[in-house]
């Protein structure tokens, strides 16, 4: 990797050893830096502040080899990338602003890419993730990550038959807890359905009595203009020879163009436009005196359309703006009535389908208690194994997988037990540091190096089980010193065989056992360099560590036991 303008480290390039490789210095000269880049490169959240005062922007920039098939490989390629020469090159950059882009194989990729290779990559282990595995709750998500399929394939067939039953839950709880006021509610739709139905409107309805009321009520009137319309275009039918009528003067213009027509084709044009305006007042003259027979002027007729008008008025004033708003209004709460009627039915069905996924989760809880507590004999087996080498040949760690009685819950081992999201179990991962002493949650039971060796011993049965390339171990040490630091120094040596291994300590007796160890030294102005980070070789090696031991580079003491500290590494290999 190298590092530009990431903290205290002005410019420096860190190269890590295929095998185990660790990783010292001062405290405060600038060791959380290497962890904190490479877990930018691995995707992490980025942050204004781990960019160096004065900088523009932080830069780390990693070069990983791996096979042309490798998961990570393919995504890479997914995202456009390209291996050069078996080795992917990734580059992340963080702005003084907080902003942040990354880059794979010269292509700029979303930064979420860089953490979907870092599944297949990489395992970070440090402090924290032993804190956090101090809570039951993450003991038993990391015996569930141990279990592998075994826990993972019926708990997601578990997630999804509790959230169902959980939706059900709800629902039922609804419709019994409300079934008072929706009762209300049919009750007021029943009531506004039949009313309308009582009246029987027609889409339009309301849009043609207006009409209708409009002209019985101005009947006399219009009978009246009707008539006398009619006389002036077709004349008095009791005084046929008044002839003043509009038809008979068109008539005789028309028979006196008609009769000099044929020596002007104007004048013949406006002879034919006559004839036309002839029969169109004929026309108009037949519809007016039809108009005035059918008019119905009828009292009796106004007083029911007046009424109907009436009834009418009251759907609208309670239900919409017009009858087709009231007719909608009846056609969609017509379904919801049905709904609201239907509920009984539906409790029914509710209770039972929750009975039946009750059932469901039973078998399926059961399914989750068996293999965690088969899982859990072998995780802790190898816990304690792992604790034989880690100077703890007597100490013992178990799993206890208990549930807590519920006379509301799900069915496990012929009891009702309490349930949730990820089943009926509770999971306290106990320690008994020697022989006879009573089993104690290791948060209670383990003095603080005791709790590093377990934690660590977590960590390295998990690296076994987790098929990645590279495990980081961030200070896992802290809290052990003497014969067990050496043999946290062995262990990790024996896990490099198979994977490789960087490992941020301030144990020479971790460092000792490393196939490279890296120094991380500040300048006088307080920065990193290129060469403030150095692979120590030599007399440079037996320095550093004399210093890690007894503070003092040159003590002759210090320097005998790092000399001795290295042939006994040297003799392991």
């Amino acid at each position: 990797m190298r590092i530009r303008s990431l903290g205290v480290i002005d410019d420096a390039v860190v190269e890590l050893s295929p095998g185990f490789t660790a990783v010292t210095g001062e405290t405060g000269a600038g060791k959380t830096m290497v962890v904190t880049s490479l877990g930018l490169l691995l995707g992490g959240r980025a942050d204004a502040a781990l960019v160096r005062i004065g900088a523009k922007a932080a830069v780390v920039e990693g070069r990983l080899t791996m096979a042309a098939d490798a998961p990570a490989a393919r995504r890479a390629e997914e995202a456009g990338a390209e291996l050069d020469d078996g080795a992917l090159l990734i580059s992340r950059t963080v702005s003084a602003e907080g902003r942040s882009r990354a880059h794979i194989g010269g292509r700029s990729v979303p930064v979420g890419v860089l953490a979907e290779l870092a599944d297949d990559l990489v395992a970070v282990h440090g402090q924290t993730d032993q804190q956090g595995l101090l809570r039951p709750a993450r003991q038993r998500q990391a015996l569930d990550r141990y279990a592998g399929d075994a826990v993972a394939a019926p708990l997601a067939t578990y997630t999804d038959a509790y959230r169902r039953l959980r939706a059900v839950a709800t629902e039922l709880a609804e419709l019994t807890t409300r079934a008072r006021e929706r009762a209300q509610e049919a009750d007021l739709l029943r009531f506004g359905l039949n009313e309308i139905a009582a009246v029987e409107p027609r889409p339009g309805e309301d849009t043609e009595l207006a009409a209708e009321a409009e002209r019985l009520g101005h009947a006399e009137a219009l009978a009246s203009a009707a008539s006398l319309a009619h006389a002036a275009l077709a004349g008095n039918p009791e005084d046929p020879a008044e002839g003043g009528d509009a038809t008979t003067l068109v008539g005789g213009a028309g028979r006196a163009l008609e009769a000099v027509r044929s020596h002007d084709p104007a004048l013949a044009a406006l002879a034919d436009r006559m004839g036309e305006i002839a029969i169109l007042l004929a026309d108009v003259a037949g519809e007016l005196a039809g108009y005035a027979d059918n008019l119905d002027s009828d009292p009796l007729r106004l007083a029911a359309v007046e009424e109907r008008r009436a009834s009418l008025t009251g759907l609208t004033r309670k239900y919409g703006q017009d009858i087709d708003g009231v007719l909608a209004w009846a056609e969609e709460n017509a379904a919801r009535l049905t709904e609201l009627e239907g509920d009984d039915d539906r409790i029914g069905e509710l209770t039972a389908e929750h009975t039946t996924l009750l059932g469901e989760l039973s078998s399926l809880a059961q399914a989750l208690t068996d293999a965690r507590t088969e899982a859990a004999a072998r995780f802790a087996e190898a816990v304690t194994a792992e604790l034989a080498s880690l100077a703890m040949p007597h100490a013992r760690v178990s799993f206890d997988v208990t549930q807590s009685e519920d006379p509301d819950g799900v069915e496990v081992d012929g009891r009702a037990v309490a349930y949730g999201p990820s089943g009926a179990d509770e999971v306290e991962l106990l320690l008994a540091p020697h022989p006879g002493a009573q089993p104690r949650p290791i948060a209670k039971g383990a003095s603080g190096g005791e709790l590093s060796r377990v934690m660590l011993a977590v960590e390295v049965v998990f690296a076994g089980s987790d098929p990645v390339p590279t495990y980081l171990f961030d200070e896992v040490d802290a809290g052990v010193g003497g014969k067990a630091a050496v043999e946290v120094g062995r262990r990790l040596a024996k896990l490099a065989k198979s994977a490789q291994v960087v490992v941020v300590t301030h144990l020479p007796q971790v460092a000792a056992f490393a196939d490279r160890q890296l120094l991380v030294e500040k300048r006088h102005d307080g920065s990193v360099t290129r060469s403030g980070v150095t692979v120590l070789e030599g007399e440079e090696r037996v320095r550093e560590l004399s210093r890690m031991l007894a503070g003092q580079e040159n003590s002759e003491t210090a320097r005998a036991h790092a000399e001795e500290l290295l042939a006994t590494a040297r003799a392991d290999a």
